[in-house]
């Protein structure tokens, strides 16, 4: 995919920017000022994305991962962004179903077997955390991983295994 053009990159860099410290509203200023076609752009998206759920809009998140999914399929953080998105939705079966289906897509992806740990305990598929939580620690370090999981009340059922490792 070609570079996001110049004005539309440096808007969509102000909006990080913003994000970053925690202004939504100059950040959804700043992609106003994007063009049509440059808000189509997985970059833009990117930002959008980020944007909707700092607001903890999930709907409009969910839809614009899944632009996300359609734009730039290659690129695992839509496919990560609507299985969150489904997720925070209380859809977790369905963050399941479809994140588990692209794990073999994007096997050095850390965050998503971190995740498919975090589905599958909310779904009580203790087993499958597991062994999503160790592909985790393989791909993205043990002391990170565990360190994470072991505050992440989705982990809850899984605490005592990530304690003992």
């Amino acid at each position: 995919m070609p570079e996001l053009g110049f004005p539309d990159r440096h808007h969509v860099h102000a909006a990080e920017g913003w994000l970053e410290l925690g202004d939504s509203a100059e950040a959804s200023r700043e992609l106003r000022q994007v063009s049509r076609p440059g808000l189509a752009h997985p970059d833009a998206l990117e930002v959008q994305w980020r944007l909707h759920a700092a607001r903890g809009q999930w709907d409009a998140a969910l839809d614009v991962a899944r632009s996300m999914t359609r734009t730039a399929p290659e690129r695992a953080a839509g496919w990560i962004h609507a299985g969150y998105c489904l997720h925070e939705l209380r859809r977790t079966d369905e963050a399941w179903e479809m994140l588990s289906a692209q794990a073999d897509r994007f096997p050095s992806e850390t965050i998503i077997a971190y995740n498919l740990a975090c589905y599958a305990c909310q779904l009580g598929r203790a087993t499958d955390a597991r062994t999503w939580i160790q592909r985790a620690m393989k791909l993205g370090g043990k002391g990170p991983i565990r360190a994470m999981g072991l505050d992440d009340p989705d982990l809850l059922p899984i605490r005592h295994y990530l304690e003992s490792l």
